[in-house]
């Protein structure tokens, strides 16, 4: 008998690659991260991917959300959160450690778990430690689930600013002046640690800014004219994280310029301005997220100053080992020299966000984006590289 009239089986669609879309999470920049969520959940192509989207909840479980992107967003001022949008009070979705299997668990307390499929990438938009501090990157290595973003090392460098500083300047890149107060010094001697901060203000003047270390969002910093405001400024840091970076003011303009990883290298986008914030003190987290200060896109600058920034952004990126994408952060000092401030691994991705801003006036949509940063991290394999 002829093959050809052998019954012939239907032919199976390929799989459309599943995406856990990971949020939230048990830093003070939560609820960004659920905006974020919510702005990448509405622009992933549902006829290219399948999505789960994952919360994690302020104290750090893993719960099963709804698919609705519009219960995501700020709302009258009001900031959302994973704990709203969770299914279950108790329920918690399990990720395999064994790189040989990578389908996801429900569980309930008194129920036998629930499959939830298999995913192929990770995609996760937390903000902050315990998710953007190469953490979670490092679960998903030894999970074996490829990931949107910068691995463990890049992750780490990125979120703590002491040591991504040490890097840059490792790297010949120009970083402005900065002081480090550590846990143990402010808790054993504060006098001299106080010392300590009214030395470098007699370097370099005041007034400073005290921020956390580790911390994003524009969250816990303050800024502080004379030496009647630092024990408060410090105690406000320290509500995000117990170690400070003291940086001086940089009199200048401040630029943004976005980097995105293509299948020939890194490249960067047109740069941004924040202009002065005439409503707040510096660009704080209300004017970022609540009052939705405008930035300008494309940055008011010369050809040669555009060329600048963009090549220093490159730099920078490549100087952090990242991957995927990072937002940097600089200073156009009155002199004219070009300082950066710190990088985002995983910078706001909000609608109103500078990064897909940046990336909308370069030629590459939201969608876009989304899916070149997926497709990225599909190519990539986890492990050494």
């Amino acid at each position: 008998m002829s093959s050809e009239n052998l019954p012939q089986s239907p032919a199976q669609e390929p799989r459309k690659p599943r995406v856990a879309v990971v949020f939230g999470g048990r830093s003070s920049e939560h609820a960004i991260s659920v905006v974020t969520a919510g702005a990448v959940l509405r622009s992933i192509d549902r006829e290219k991917y399948d999505v789960l989207p994952i919360g994690i909840t302020t104290d750090g479980r893993w719960a099963l959300t709804a698919d609705e992107p519009d219960r995501m967003a700020i709302a009258d001022r009001t900031l959302p959160s994973v704990e709203n949008l969770a299914e279950s009070t108790e329920g918690g979705v399990v990720l395999s450690v064994d790189p040989s299997v990578r389908e996801v668990l429900y569980t309930e307390p008194g129920s036998v778990p629930k499959a939830l499929g298999e995913v192929d990438v990770v995609f996760p938009v937390l903000h902050g430690p315990y998710g953007e501090d190469g953490t979670l990157q490092g679960l998903l290595e030894l999970s074996g689930v490829p990931y949107v973003g910068s691995g463990v090392l890049a992750s780490a460098v990125g979120q703590d600013k002491e040591y991504m500083k040490r890097v840059f300047i490792s790297f010949g890149l120009p970083v402005g002046p900065y002081e480090v107060i550590r846990p143990r010094e402010w808790e054993n001697d504060p006098s001299a640690a106080r010392e300590k901060i009214v030395d470098f203000a007699g370097e370099h003047g005041w007034p400073l800014f005290i921020k956390p270390a580790r911390g994003g969002s524009s969250m816990g910093i303050t800024k502080v004219s004379d030496l009647s405001g630092l024990d408060a400024a410090i105690e406000e840091a320290q509500r995000h994280d117990p170690k400070i970076l003291v940086e001086s003011l940089l009199r200048g303009r401040e630029i943004e310029c976005g980097v995105l990883e293509f299948e020939d290298g890194p490249r960067a986008s047109v740069p941004a301005e924040i202009p002065p914030v005439t409503s707040h003190d510096f660009y704080d987290f209300e004017a970022k997220y609540i009052d939705s200060a405008a930035g300008l896109v494309p940055a008011p600058l010369t050809e040669e100053q555009t060329a600048e920034v963009r090549r220093l952004a490159v730099e920078a990126f490549d100087a952090a080992s990242c991957e995927g994408l990072v937002r940097a952060d600089f200073f156009l000092l009155d002199s004219g020299e070009f300082v950066i401030n710190e990088i985002n691994t995983m910078p706001g991705f909000t609608p109103i966000s500078m990064y897909p801003r940046m990336w909308q006036e370069t030629g590459v949509s939201y969608p876009e984006l989304v899916d070149l940063l997926i497709q990225a991290a599909l190519r990539r394999p986890t492990g050494l590289r």
